[in-house]
């Protein structure tokens, strides 16, 4: 039997190759999907919210923000007057490819799930999600003591 390291790897290389097919098909690029999943669900947020929800770096959400901005996915505001905080919220076009988007998202679940159980994936889920903290737990004390 294959390593677990290599297992998650696979999975998500294949789920990402799916999604991101579904993504270009919507002229989204990478890490888009991501946001507009994030935004979908929290309304607004800022750079750095929207940075550590979706594990990409500060600079590259900037990046991939302004590409969404000059795409008319998104809006950047100030809140209270105050200029050092940009809050992000989708168009409406935006809300119409983050629609879409989830439905790439759903049919991708489907797919992946479609061999298992309600139990089998509530577990699988609960398994991943340990697995997560694990990892992200040891990473963080990795990082503290560099």
């Amino acid at each position: 039997m294959e390593n677990l390291h290599y297992l998650v790897m696979k999975c998500n290389a294949a789920l990402s190759r799916k999604i991101m097919c579904g993504a270009n098909e919507l002229g989204l690029t990478s890490g888009q999907p991501k946001i507009l999943e994030f935004l979908w669900n929290f309304k607004e947020a800022d750079q750095k919210t929207i940075a550590i929800y979706c594990e990409i770096e500060q600079a590259t959400v900037g990046s991939i923000l302004l590409r969404m901005e000059t795409a008319g996915l998104i809006v950047r505001k100030q809140h209270n007057g105050n200029r050092r905080s940009l809050y992000v919220s989708l168009t409406e076009k935006g809300r119409e490819k983050a629609e879409k988007m989830m439905g790439v998202f759903k049919k991708t679940d489907a797919l992946a799930m479609a061999d298992l159980s309600k139990d089998e994936i509530e577990m699988l889920k609960g398994i991943l999600n340990k697995i997560y903290k694990n990892v992200s737990s040891e990473v963080d004390k990795n990082e503290q003591h560099d």
